[in-house]
């Protein structure tokens, strides 16, 4: 996760957030200004409208997804550290902006009206694409029958986080980068010796 670098990227970050846990990118300018604690009159200087705010935080969401896509190419890594590493960077976002499946959302509703929403869609599936790919080699597993793997997987790194109010789950078993690491392991351990051979 990359650091933020200016006012600027301090907003869109709170602006993400808010709306990640908002359910919605109809947010308040205000409700922004109070989140990254800047007065609203620096929003206006920063973005001249609601709507290229919006804008700017879709490429600030394509930027931050394109970090976490370059993890499964890095070759300095084993396929499965990079799998690991990738769901880390994935379960660390979610923290940090929970409930972010809006902008997916949004993305996939208007990706054919919208460019960005169009490059976030098409980014998000070139990650499930390469992600499964790597993952059928690593549990050894079938491609008619990988589809339910990547499912387990990723509903398990993302599940815990979104709804942890709803299945009294303590969110703090996940909060470090060791915990994280250690769950995603088990996750591939036990995908690898339950690896459906008929499906």
């Amino acid at each position: 996760m990359r650091e933020l670098k200016s006012v600027e990227e301090k907003i869109l970050d709170r602006a993400l957030y808010l709306m990640g846990k908002s359910g919605t990118t109809n947010v308040p300018i205000r409700a922004i200004a109070k989140e990254a604690e800047v007065n609203v009159s620096a929003i206006n200087y920063y973005f001249r409208s609601k709507n290229e705010m919006l804008q700017q935080v879709k490429e600030f969401y394509i930027t931050n997804t394109t970090g976490v896509h370059s993890i499964l190419d890095d070759e300095a890594y084993t396929e499965e550290e990079r799998l690991i590493l990738f769901a880390n960077e994935i379960m660390e976002y979610t923290l940090r902006y929970p409930g972010l499946a809006v902008i997916l959302k949004e993305a996939v509703s208007l990706k054919d009206q919208d460019e960005l929403s169009k490059s976030i869609f098409e980014v998000t599936q070139i990650i499930h694409h390469k992600m499964e790919r790597i993952l059928a080699r690593i549990i050894n597993e079938e491609k008619e029958c990988i589809l339910y793997s990547r499912l387990i997987f990723m509903s398990s790194i993302i599940y815990p986080i979104e709804n942890s109010e709803l299945s009294s789950i303590d969110i703090n078993i996940l909060s470090t980068k060791e915990q994280r690491i250690n769950y995603i392991k088990h996750i591939i351990k036990v995908l690898k010796n339950t690896s459906l051979k008929d499906c």
